[in-house]
């Protein structure tokens, strides 16, 4: 067999005088690999995401607002956890109940952040007693200190009044009336799509 020629020989030495070079710099390498595997972990994200959203359409879970009238208030609290868990929120809890502090479901979103819901069910819907700053003041006074919730709601299928509604803005609590219910009840966009103002994904608010 014929010995490598020059242009072989350049070839193998640019090669060696490479492995040397990544030899000496192997932090390069690992920023090579680390660049690498998030591609991969975001890849695998959008598909994992993509196939969730699927199961939650193929699950087709709706509430009109006559049938939530119609429950009693912890069945209302259970529709509640149902809902959070049709969009993604698998370990969604009913937690209502004598003691429960302010809290009656807690869930944890696909990008991490723990909501605590207190739910107000009226049984005359809008014509109910509204949900007034004393009951926020519940939601605000335990939801992050007891319950270390990241997104605090107010959820009815009654009203708000304008008083709480400038209360829960000054406090950053994030309110559902009748008309928000009736939405996501309704339909397959998750609670987080319809609110504003929410804690980027993987972020807690500042207490």
């Amino acid at each position: 067999m014929a010995p490598p020629g020059p242009a072989s020989e350049q070839r193998i030495s640019l090669a060696v005088a490479a492995l040397r070079w990544l030899a000496a710099h192997p932090w390069i390498v690992a920023a090579v690999l680390l660049v690498a595997a998030a591609g991969v972990g975001a890849w695998a994200w959008r598909r994992r995401e993509a196939a969730r959203w699927d199961q939650v359409r193929a699950s087709g879970l709706r509430h009109a607002l006559g049938q939530l009238d119609g429950l009693h208030h912890r069945a209302f609290e259970f529709a509640v956890r149902d809902l959070m868990r049709r969009d993604g929120c698998t370990d969604a809890q009913q937690v209502g109940g004598l003691g429960d502090n302010g809290a009656d479901v807690k869930a944890t979103d696909p990008f991490g952040r723990r909501w605590v819901i207190q739910c107000k069910h009226r049984k005359d819907g809008w014509s109910g007693k509204p949900v007034g700053t004393p009951d926020l003041q519940v939601l605000n006074g335990t939801g992050r200190q007891v319950h270390d919730g990241d997104v605090l709601v107010m959820l009815t299928n009654g009203r708000i009044t304008a008083n709480a509604a400038d209360f829960a803005k000054s406090q950053r609590l994030h309110l559902v009336d009748r008309h928000l219910l009736a939405e996501w009840a309704a339909g397959s966009r998750p609670l987080w799509e319809l609110l504003r103002a929410l804690p980027p994904a993987g972020r807690r608010e500042a207490s």
